[in-house]
């Protein structure tokens, strides 16, 4: 299939898609006139990567998870690479989630003193 029955089956904007295919994420090859081509799995990727991307990952988080993902719903088999992986951006994750409890814990106390 071309790109823009790919981003019609999967509500990704064509300019995401070709991100992706820049990332290392999406695999497309090139028709005799140089179209971007899709396997219908590109469907199931791009569903992975959108999964993936809403658990708050990075693209560059994202390649690696994608070697383990199974399904639209992107299961993870999870090694133990993956898993430390995995951790780290959880870790990573817990710490902006403090920060942003700390900002908005100052930022309430200056409404409040106003008061």
């Amino acid at each position: 299939m071309r790109i823009g029955e790919l981003a019609k089956r999967t509500g990704v904007s064509t300019r995401l898609l070709r991100y992706y295919e820049e990332q290392g994420l999406l695999a497309a090859s090139r028709d005799s006139n140089g179209y971007r081509c899709y396997g219908e799995d590109a469907v199931v990727r791009v569903r992975q990567i959108r999964r993936l991307l809403g658990a708050g990952l990075n693209t560059e988080v994202i390649a690696s998870a994608l070697q383990c993902a199974r399904g639209e719903e992107a299961h993870l088999d999870l090694c133990p690479e993956l898993a430390r992986l995995l951790h780290r951006e959880l870790t990573a994750m817990d710490d902006r989630i403090g920060d942003l409890q700390r900002r908005r814990t100052a930022l309430a106390g200056y409404l409040s003193a106003g008061s």
